[in-house]
Order: C-alpha cells, then structure tokens, then sequence
C-alpha cells in the first residue's frame, strides 16, 4: 500500500479541565507544531477568566489560532470555525510546521473533519413559538421534547441550552428528521489532511471533578465576577448571546441579576461545568479512531510525544 502523502494534523481533544492546553504547550516545545484552538468560548474577546483562556504571557509564548477573534455581540458559528480554522491549518501547512488543533468543543471538530450538513435556514415564526412555549414551561421541558424525538441530540445538547434546543426542534419541524441523522450526512467536505487524533480521557470522573471545583474558585478570586459586570455594563450584551450562553457566563448573569447568592452561583457554575465535561466524555467515547490517555495517570506527557513520534516520523 502507498504512503499516505497527505500532510500531517493533530488533534488533542478532551474534556474541559482535563489539562489539553499544558499538553498542547509542552508538546510544542518539541516538535514543529503550531496550536489551533478549537472551543467556542475562547473566539470572544473579554471572555478570559470565565473561559479558563490562557494568559497573555502563555499565548505569546504558545500563540493559539482562533483565539480572541471576534466581539462577544457577534455570534460565531461551527460554519465560521470550519472556514476560519482551514484558513490556519493552511497557512501552518504552508509554513513547513504541523497544525496542532487543541480543545473540547466537538462540534467544531466534528464540523471541521466531516463537513456541514445543508440544514434549512432558520424560520423566525417557529423559532418567536418556541421561544414562547419556553418561556412557559422551560427549556428543560422543550429539551424532554427534543429527548423524544431525537435521543441523540439531546444527549450531546444541556437542558439550558437554549439556542441548541430551539434549532434542534426547529429542524426537525422543518424536515421531519432528527437532528443528529442529518448531521452524520455531513456535505462530502471531508477534511484533507492526516490526523491523528489525542483524547483526554479521565478514567476516574472525582479527579476531573475537582479540577474542576478548583478551577472555578480560582476563576473567582482572580476577578471572574468583575470581568462579568464590566461586559453587563457595555449595554450591548444580552443573556440569549451565544458567548453570554457560555457555561459559567451564563451563571454569572443570573447571579448579578439577583437570581441567585454567592453560593448558589457558585454551586451552578460548577454543576454546569461538570455536566459540560460530561456531555463532552461522552463524545470523546465515539471517537473511535483516537488514541485515549488518562491524564491523571503518570507519564501522560511521555506517552504523547511517543504518539507524536511515530505518527510524524520524527524524534522529538
């Protein structure tokens, strides 16, 4: 059989807290890698300690893609990703160096790997009647709907998720098929590099639970609430904004809203970012063709770059 003449990508995928981006750093050191981040919160400016982004000295050591790239007003889309992201993984290519695309958002992967289905356009009359039962009943409700009518993508979508939600059902209103058969069709834009793909995957949920924890209280003394109420205060930004749906952003609003106290915030910001991890262990899981580290078992790193090295044909 002939060589597989494509170039090379990588893929480091897992769940949020799982430590992709000190892997992706540390991997970078050693081979001729350039990182693409690929998570639907980290495109926002201002979104920084909230979204666990790297901090200044980290991205201008380990510059990221697809990091800071567009207003928190503006929504950003998987299509805009797919177009955005293989525009860099060109230029990267076109450098001699290897795209390294790091992150947990599946979607986008999915998208950039399998192409977009051709999904109908939104209709404003079904999405104005969705919104209008929600406010009624929840979306919690609307998502058992969704459950019933296609398990599986209200598996991979939150009870919260408003937006997901509503284009799931309206969707299936417009074509009368699921969500998630559709979007396994993808349109035949198949991704035209080589990948091999790395996964995250922690074996014992408690650990990931406590980074977790501990992430979120460090995000709140370094200010978490602060960078919220400045982004309230620009007058522009609404709760129903892709970037202000972001978990713990959308915690964070209720919170100042009057909603809920300190510790209730702070309980549903954590909750919420557990069953994030959860919905993204459970995509990692059909990733069939990845190769799985427990990043809490020793020697994570070593094993990465043994992956690397065979896969790049290079020693690190």
């Amino acid at each position: 059989m002939p060589a597989d003449s494509r170039h090379p990508a990588i893929f480091l995928m897992g769940p949020t807290a799982s430590g992709k981006t000190a892997l992706a750093c540390s991997l970078s050191e050693r081979f001729p890698v350039e990182l693409v981040s690929v998570d639907s919160a980290l495109v926002y400016r201002g979104l920084d300690i909230g979204a666990a982004k790297p901090d200044a000295a980290t991205l201008a050591r380990y510059p990221h893609a697809l990091i800071d790239i567009r207003d928190p007003a503006q929504p950003y889309s998987a299509a805009d990703f797919r177009t955005d992201a293989l525009t860099a993984i060109k230029d990267i290519t076109a450098r001699g160096k290897v795209p390294l695309l790091v992150g947990g958002t599946g979607l986008y992967f999915r998208a950039l790997q399998q192409g977009l289905s051709h999904l109908p356009e939104a209709d404003a009359a079904i999405r104005a009647r969705l919104s209008a039962q929600a406010e009624l009943i929840g979306w919690p409700a609307l998502h058992e709907r969704l459950r019933e009518a296609d398990a599986a993508a209200a598996a991979r979508i939150g009870p919260n998720d408003a937006q997901r939600i509503q284009r799931a059902l309206e969707v299936i209103e417009l074509t009368g098929r699921p969500l998630s058969e559709q979007q396994r069709g993808g349109n035949g834009e198949r991704f035209p590099w080589r990948v091999l793909k790395l996964a995250l995957l922690p074996l014992e949920r408690a650990s990931l639970h406590a980074r977790i924890a501990e992430r979120f209280d460090a995000m709140l003394r370094d200010g978490f609430l602060d960078e919220m109420r400045g982004l309230r205060a620009r007058g522009d930004l609404y709760p129903d904004l892709p970037s202000m749906r972001a978990v713990g952003y959308r915690q964070a609003w209720e919170h100042l809203d009057g909603a809920t106290d300190a510790a209730q915030f702070r309980d549903r910001g954590i909750f919420a970012t557990r069953q994030l991890a959860k919905r993204q262990i459970t995509w990692l899981r059909g990733e069939l063709d990845a190769r799985a580290f427990d990043p809490d078992r020793p020697g994570l790193e070593a094993r990465a770059v043994e992956a690397l090295e065979l896969f790049l044909g290079v020693a690190g």
